[in-house]
């Protein structure tokens, strides 16, 4: 039987009935994050920018709270409401993952919860 360990992120409130992660048989996987603060429960900004930035920080700060990292990212989805938004995804993206990229999938959906547009979810090496 293989074991998990969950882990919530430090100093949020789920507003969900999810973990924000598991680790189980050696890999993490990480729930949909979006651009959204999980201490002020706002979003870090209304534009893309700000919420792909924000869904990509709540994401690194996952991983290393688990004893992951991005360089320990082997697949991620990413799911925007706006095609338009793609290249700026890709641009924002390429900083946080400059090498050694993950495989990916990118869908695009009509709505996401509470407004946002974007979420990502992963899978990681711990």
């Amino acid at each position: 039987m293989i074991e998990k360990k969950i882990i919530v992120l430090h100093g949020s409130t789920p507003i969900t009935p999810v973990s924000s992660a598991i680790i189980a048989g050696g890999f993490l996987y990480v729930s949909g994050q979006v651009g959204f603060d999980p201490v002020t429960r706002r979003f870090y900004g209304d534009d893309a920018v700000s919420q792909i930035r924000g869904m990509l920080e709540n994401l690194k700060t996952i991983l290393e709270q688990a004893g992951s990292s991005l360089s320990k990212v082997v697949k991620t989805t990413v799911f925007l409401t706006n095609l338009n938004d793609f290249d700026t995804l890709n641009a924002i993206y390429n900083e946080y993952f400059p090498s050694e990229q993950p495989a990916r999938s990118c869908v695009i959906v009509a709505t996401l919860p509470k407004g946002a547009l974007t979420e990502i979810e992963a899978i990681a090496l711990v």
